[in-house]
């Protein structure tokens, strides 16, 4: 596939590193010439400097010849505009723009068809990923599926938890739920075979798939649950902070600081029920003064990675209860392991399966990249098909998928159901998969071809 990425910032960067290792042509646009370099240095890719924007740059490019468009700079307007020339000029294309500002997204017709074809924006996905977390606390990761009837549930192994220790068919006798499955367990970062037999350690990060009502009974027989949040405090009031604040202040008690005078007065109009604090996060004084010791969790969400480590670290010392922090530069994530810093978020990572699901070659409808992105979860259609290989019609043990591609979930007409080795898929299933390596999606994308 054939795909042109406008912008070498962190996004497109992240997008074009994950791309690359895919076996796709890949094109990236930039005006900042080290930026290029940088990308160039360590992928196989072909960059142009210059205006995202301008036909010429686009048509050097190759626009007109690429599959899919990803416009991911860090303007709006030149996102918006360059989708908007593209799909005037050129009929191929699919094109992807990254929206940022509430003010365009809430005027959903600024994006006919015509113009940008699919708007994506990694700053509600964070927002997202971080208020599920705060709904189920004590989880490490958790995604959505099927319309959020499945949900993607990751915990940490602790030395004194339930999980340290156990195998695999211990932990199922514990849930003794058919629709609760094990999918994955990674160890230092790589992952080990789920089988019964597998037994869990310290330190090992365990993936659940399960239905929607029964997250939070998992996490309680598994020992995990913690105390419910009701207290916030945000450090930042982005675009990230803003939308947070939003979603969460008529169900928690939330404060915001922020220390742009200008931008806290702007968001004070949009937040009715949310304190807005004006003022620098790393400051002890104000985080004592603000009572930072009674918050029952910290959220450290500016656009500044060192601010974001020294203010969640800082809010954890002055005894807030949690903390996490939101982490763009991969390398900084060593630091957090130093740390009293509870979690890490890499908007990066959350983004990525954002874009991937409309990269991938299958009737694909959600991706979640998990792990630094070495592993995913993709929730893919089944069709009927004369031509390609097909699930419908076929039980569970009868599909040839390669070892590291786990079954998670099966939704029919909006209902979960078990998936057993006799289970027939049919035609219109919802199948939720986990793929150990990404090298294993070709398989998927094979079985699960659009119509």
């Amino acid at each position: 596939m054939k795909i042109v990425i406008l912008g070498a910032g962190v996004t497109g960067s992240s997008v074009a590193g994950a791309l690359a290792s895919e076996e796709n042509d890949i094109v990236v646009i930039d005006q900042k010439p080290h930026l290029l370099s940088a990308l160039k240095g360590r992928l196989d890719i072909a960059t142009i400097e210059g205006n995202a924007a301008h036909p010429s740059i686009l048509e050097q490019a190759g626009v007109g010849t690429a599959d899919m468009v990803l416009a991911v700079t860090n303007n709006d307007e030149t996102n918006m505009l360059a989708c908007q020339v593209i799909n005037t000029l050129y009929a191929k294309p699919k094109t992807i723009a990254r929206v940022r500002a509430l003010d365009f997204l809430n005027h959903p017709e600024l994006f006919a068809p015509g113009g940008i074809d699919i708007v994506i924006s990694p700053e509600q996905v964070v927002t997202e990923a971080i208020h599920n977390l705060i709904k189920y606390p004590g989880a490490l990761h958790v995604s959505e599926f099927a319309e959020g009837l499945v949900r993607l549930v990751s915990i940490r192994v602790v030395p004194t938890g339930f999980l340290t220790g156990k195998r695999i068919q211990a932990v199922k006798e514990k849930l003794a739920d058919s629709m609760i499955r094990v999918a994955a367990i990674f160890r230092n970062g790589k992952a080990i075979p789920v089988n019964g037999e597998a037994l869990i350690a310290t330190g090992d990060e365990v993936f659940f798939v399960c239905p929607r009502d029964k997250v939070r009974k998992t996490l309680v027989d598994l020992h995990k649950l913690e105390a419910p949040i009701k207290s916030i405090m945000l450090a930042g009031g982005g675009h990230v902070g803003k939308r947070l604040a939003i979603a969460l202040e008529n169900n928690y008690h939330v404060k915001v600081i922020e220390q742009d005078i200008n931008r806290a007065k702007e968001i004070s109009n949009d937040l009715r029920k949310t304190l807005i604090l004006h003022g620098d996060c790393t400051d002890q004084s104000l985080m004592q003064e603000e009572m930072v010791e009674e918050v029952d969790l910290f959220c450290a969400i500016t656009n500044n990675d060192g601010v974001n480590l020294i203010s969640a670290g800082l809010a954890k010392k002055l005894g807030a209860k949690k903390a996490i922090c939101l982490i763009n530069n991969t390398s900084y994530l060593q630091l957090v392991d130093g740390t009293d810093i509870d979690l890490a978020i890499q908007p990066k990572l959350e983004t990525l399966g954002s874009i991937l699901r409309h990269v991938r070659k299958g009737d694909v409808v959600g991706v979640s990249s998990v792990c630094g992105g070495s592993a995913e979860a993709i929730e893919a259609i089944a069709h009927r098909s004369v031509e390609a290989k097909s699930v419908v019609g076929l039980r569970v043990d009868q599909i040839n998928l390669p070892d590291g591609i786990i079954l998670g979930a099966l939704i029919r007409d909006k209902e979960v159901i078990p998936v057993h080795h006799d289970t027939v898929f049919a035609e219109g299933d919802h199948v939720v998969m986990f793929a150990l390596d990404k090298k294993l999606i070709k398989a998927i994308e094979g079985y699960f071809q659009p119509i």
